[in-house]
């Protein structure tokens, strides 16, 4: 079946086709062709994302975005453009408007002109001394749905964000089409409820579900989530037919509780109530989703931070045959007196399980220990902690073998999350590079 969109008197029809950066590339692909939809949504930011994203920056300030969505793009957008289908996606994190300009080059490349708009103004680290976050690499204010829903309302057929929550990504094209305010609680309620289940993938299929032994666990891959939603905020989530997984009760309940601390579920437009939400099932792989309420959202935004903590490293040894706690105490003093004129301010010792009587495979009577350093300088980590192991090749417990040849260090990061007024955030909406006007 060729998908296109839907009849414009029902349900918005959104599907999601990215749960995480890195997710199935062919996704978008397969929501576009496999049944009849009006926006495609992704979701490629994470906290551990935002860090990822800092340090390509830092290599490169051109980048800053989630490359694998361009690929994506210059798959579908052509027939995406014909069938009249949106794609919103939050893959601009720390550089949507670099995003902006790889799309309109691949655009280009295709003989497309698509509109393309932009939220942006969530990034906080150029005033993160300001704000309290000194020395923050990255630091990102979670917007919410309006700026999205103005960038539809102008003609945008893609848009493309910073961090946005996971769910506004579906909130702001139901806002777009239902032309809900900012009172509208519980519409926008439902609506959080609906993209919380959607946004990470198959999560809602059956993916990481507790439960997948009821799930038909063959090798079909697992179908991508969709939802149906209503101008009251109501929703089915289902997904195409023919595709892997299933869709019932239990999934969209494990997803809805999934990065849950509590009842009510903060959002920067809304507060959802979860213990509102009504489940029933609407037929085979359909469940739909009611009754839910909202309040006023939180006066103050929620912000990722991430810092570069230092650097770190590792070593494992692997111990075979007798006398392993002989032969680890003695590694163990052996590597602390070698690290001992350059100590690595971090020394963790951790030691995998013990190995099993009369085992019948090497590995199975082995033991393994790890060594992990960290430290502000790279150079204490590096070379200088590998060589210590290294060196005792020859002169330690016999037996002596590492799992893998000395790596170089990596830079490693800290997240912390953090709030802000509201006031001190300046979200902005451009479409086709012009600035539509700024959201308070």
């Amino acid at each position: 079946m060729t998908g296109g969109p839907h009849d414009p008197a029902g349900p918005l029809i959104v599907a999601n086709c990215s749960g995480f950066y890195g997710d199935r590339l062919s996704a978008m692909r397969e929501m576009l062709d496999s049944g009849p939809v009006d926006v495609i949504t992704g979701d490629y930011l994470a906290e551990l994302t935002m860090l990822i994203l800092g340090k390509d920056q830092l290599r490169d300030p051109s980048l800053g975005y989630a490359r694998t969505f361009v690929s994506q793009i210059e798959q579908c957008l052509g027939d995406a453009l014909e069938r009249g289908v949106r794609i919103v996606s939050n893959a601009g994190g720390l550089n949507p408007t670099g995003l902006a300009e790889r799309i309109r080059e691949v655009a280009a490349g295709l003989g497309l002109s698509p509109v393309i708009g932009v939220v942006d103004g969530d990034d906080l680290a150029p005033r993160s001394a300001e704000l309290g976050f000194e020395g923050a690499l990255t630091a990102n204010a979670y917007l919410g749905g309006f700026g999205i829903a103005r960038a539809l309302a102008a003609g945008a057929d893609v848009v493309v964000t910073g961090r946005v929550t996971d769910a506004s990504v579906v909130v702001g094209p139901g806002i777009w089409r239902f032309g809900w305010g900012t009172d509208d609680h519980d519409a926008l309620a439902g609506a959080v409820a609906a993209g919380h289940v959607i946004e990470c993938g198959t999560h809602a299929t059956g993916g990481n579900f507790s439960g997948f032994m009821d799930l038909p666990r063959d090798a079909l891959p697992l179908g991508f989530p969709i939802a149906e939603l209503h101008a009251d905020g109501s929703s089915v989530i289902t997904k195409h037919p023919g595709t892997g997984g299933m869709v019932t009760i239990d999934t969209v309940t494990a997803q809805l509780m999934y990065e849950i601390q509590g009842p009510v579920y903060d959002n920067p437009d809304v507060r959802t109530d979860l213990r509102s939400i009504e489940l029933s099932g609407d037929g085979p792989d359909r469940v739909r989703i009611s009754g839910v309420t909202g309040s006023a959202p939180p006066e103050q935004l929620k912000v990722a931070t991430n810092t570069l903590g230092g650097h770190r490293n590792q070593m494992e040894f692997v111990l075979v045959g007798l006398d392993l706690d002989a032969k680890e105490a003695w590694l163990r003093e052996q590597m602390d007196a070698a690290l001992a004129d350059r100590r690595p301010a971090e020394v963790v010792w951790t030691r995998g399980p013990d190995p099993v009587p009369d085992a019948d495979t090497e590995e199975g009577a082995a033991r393994r220990v790890r060594c992990v350093v960290k430290d502000p300088s790279a150079e204490v980590v590096g070379k200088a902690f590998t060589a210590a192991g290294v060196e005792l090749a020859l002169s330690s417990y016999p037996g002596f073998t590492l799992t893998a040849p000395p790596g170089k260090p990596s830079p490693f990061g800290v997240y912390r999350p953090a709030y802000v007024d509201r006031d001190q955030v300046r979200e902005r909406v451009l479409v086709d590079g012009v600035e539509i006007g700024e959201i308070s």
